[in-house]
C-alpha cells in the first residue's frame, strides 16, 4: 500500500468514494462488502483482444449511477478467468484484472472482476479480498474517508487524468505496403492490437438497433480507433464502410465525408474556394462551346488538365499552347471523362511541397521534383525528395486545408508562386515511406499520439443530475 506511513489504518464505511486511476476512473462509489470475496465493477461492451499469450480485455463503464452517457473506455490485462457466484445464488464466468484502488490518499493493487451490474445503485463492490490487514471496515458508518465529486466528469480534466491503455485499432487497407506495415508495427509497439482489415471483404448490417460491420463471415469487434487507407478505386464503398464505424461510435482517424470531399477534385476545389484558402485559377464545364472560355479563365497556355478521378500524377497533363490546350480538351471530352483545367504556375518549375499534417501541426515537410523532363512532382512517377523549410505561410495554409475537410492526417501539396502557396491537393491517404525517409521523423508515431489523445474520454456536457447521483 502506496502511503507516507504504510502501517496507518484505514477506517472504511460500508459506502466509501474511491478511484481507480489506472483505468481512469477519478471518482466512484463503492459498496465495501465484506460478506463478498471478490471485487466488482461494472462493466459493458466486455471484449477481449490481443495475442493467446499475453490477452487483453477492452471494457466500457458507467462511473455515475443512471448517466448512461457517459462512458469512460478501458482496457487492461487479462490476469485469470473465475467462476463467482453472485448473492442471489448465480454463477457466472467473469474476466479478472488487476488494477490500483486508491481510497483516502492511499493506493494498493487489487482484483477485480467485470460483470454488469446494471440496476444496481452502486457500480463497484469491494470484497474481502481487495481489504488489507490494516483496513477496518464499520458496516453501520458510510463515507469514513473523503469524499470525492462526480464534477471531476464535466471539466476537461477527465481526459488528462485518463491513462494510455492498450487499445484495438483497425486499419483499412488491401495492400501490405510500407505505410501499413508500419502503422502495424509502431501500434503493437506501444502494446495495441492492430489488425489490418481489407476493406472489400467487409459488409453491413445497417439498422436502427445494432449496426454491425461483418468480415469474412464474423461479425468485427468494436475497435477504438479506425485508421482509413482507402484506396481511390474503392472510394465509394469505403466511405459506406467508414460512415458504419462512425455510426456505430468508433474514432476515424480520417472521416468519410473529409475523404469523399477530397478524392473528388471539382468538389475540393470547392471546398478550398470556400475556406478562401489559395489554390491555381481553376476552371470546369460542361459544354464543348467553352473551351475557349475555359482557357481563358485560367489565364491561357500553357495550362494543366487533370481528369477529376486522376491520383498520382495520372491523368494530368501539360499543355504547352493553346492548340494543345484545345486537342486535350477535345479529346478527353470525346471520352466523356470529367476534368479540370488549371493554371499553370511556371514558377514552381516543376516543384512541389508535400506539408504532412497530422492533427493541427505540420509534423513534416519534403520538398518532390519530377523526373527529367516532367512537370509532375510524384514519387510514383520517378520524382525525388527532399527535406525542406517552410514559411509560416506556408505551414498556416497547409493546416486550413486539412481543417476544412475535417482530416486528422492529411498530405498537402503546395506550389509555391510570387503570390504565396497555392494548394494543389489535399490527399487524405498520404504514403508514410517517403516523408519519414525523406525527414528522419517518425511519422507512424505521431499518427498513434494523435489516435491516443482522440479515444480518451469526452467530457460530459451538463453537470444536471450530479447532485442527484451522489445521493
Amino acid at each position: 500500500m502506496s502511503t507516507d506511513d504504510p502501517n496507518q489504518n484505514l477506517r472504511l464505511g460500508w459506502e466509501e468514494w474511491v478511484r481507480l486511476p489506472t483505468l481512469g476512473l477519478p471518482a466512484l462509489r463503492a459498496k465495501v462488502d465484506t460478506g463478498a470475496r471478490t471485487s466488482a465493477l461494472h462493466a459493458t461492451d466486455i471484449e477481449t483482444f490481443g495475442p493467446s499469450k499475453a490477452p487483453k480485455v477492452r471494457f466500457t463503464v458507467h462511473p455515475i449511477p443512471g448517466r448512461d452517457d457517459l462512458l469512460i473506455p478501458c482496457s487492461a490485462e487479462i490476469k485469470d478467468r473465475r467462476e463467482v457466484t453472485s448473492s442471489n445464488g448465480d454463477r457466472e464466468l467473469r474476466y479478472v484484472i488487476e488494477t490500483n484502488l486508491e481510497i483516502g490518499g492511499q493506493v494498493w493493487p487489487v482484483e477485480i472482476t467485470l460483470t454488469d451490474r446494471r440496476g444496481m445503485a452502486l457500480h463497484m463492490l469491494l470484497g474481502r479480498q481487495a481489504l488489507t490487514e490494516n483496513i477496518s471496515v464499520v458496516p453501520s458508518e458510510r463515507y469514513c474517508q473523503p469524499e470525492l465529486d462526480y464534477s471531476v466528469y464535466t471539466t476537461p480534466a477527465i481526459r488528462k487524468k485518463a491513462p494510455n491503455r492498450a487499445l484495438r485499432i483497425a486499419v483499412l487497407s488491401r495492400e501490405d505496403n510500407y505505410s501499413t506495415r508500419r502503422l502495424v508495427e509502431e501500434g503493437e509497439r506501444r502494446g495495441h492490437s492492430v489488425e489490418v482489415i481489407d476493406t472489400s471483404r467487409c459488409y453491413m448490417s445497417i439498422n436502427a438497433l445494432a449496426p454491425e460491420i461483418h468480415y469474412d463471415g464474423k461479425r468485427l469487434p468494436r475497435y477504438d480507433a479506425v485508421i482509413p487507407r482507402i484506396g481511390a478505386s474503392i472510394t465509394q464503398y469505403g466511405t459506406a464502410l467508414l460512415r458504419q464505424f462512425e455510426t456505430i461510435g468508433t474514432y476515424c482517424v480520417n472521416g468519410s465525408a473529409g475523404i469523399t470531399a477530397s478524392r473528388d477534385k471539382l468538389h475540393a476545389h470547392q471546398m478550398l474556394a470556400r475556406h478562401k484558402i489559395g489554390m491555381p485559377p481553376t476552371a470546369f464545364a460542361a459544354s464543348p462551346k467553352d473551351t475557349n472560355a475555359l482557357i481563358d479563365i485560367v489565364g491561357g497556355a500553357p495550362l494543366i488538365v487533370k481528369l477529376l478521378e486522376s491520383t498520382q500524377g495520372k491523368g494530368v497533363v501539360l499543355a504547352e499552347t493553346k492548340k494543345a490546350a484545345e486537342s486535350v480538351i477535345t479529346a478527353f471530352r470525346g471520352l466523356k471523362a470529367n476534368f479540370l483545367v488549371q493554371q499553370f504556375v511556371k514558377e514552381a518549375a516543376g516543384v512541389d511541397i508535400r506539408c504532412f499534417v497530422v492533427g493541427s501541426k505540420v509534423v513534416a515537410a519534403m520538398k518532390r521534383s519530377g523526373a527529367e523532363g516532367d512537370f509532375r512532382s510524384n514519387l510514383h512517377l520517378g520524382g525525388s525528395a527532399v527535406s525542406v523549410r517552410i514559411t509560416k505561410e506556408e505551414r498556416a495554409t497547409a493546416i486550413r486545408a486539412a481543417r476544412c475537410f475535417g482530416l486528422g492526417v492529411a498530405g498537402v501539396d503546395l506550389l509555391r508562386s510570387e503570390t504565396g502557396p497555392k494548394v494543389l491537393e489535399v490527399n487524405s491517404s498520404p504514403g508514410l515511406e517517403g516523408i519519414e525517409k525523406t525527414s528522419n521523423k517518425d511519422i507512424a508515431a505521431l499518427i498513434h499520439d494523435e489516435i491516443e489523445t482522440n479515444v480518451r474520454p469526452t467530457p460530459l456536457r451538463s453537470r444536471k443530475a450530479l447532485g442527484d447521483a451522489a445521493e
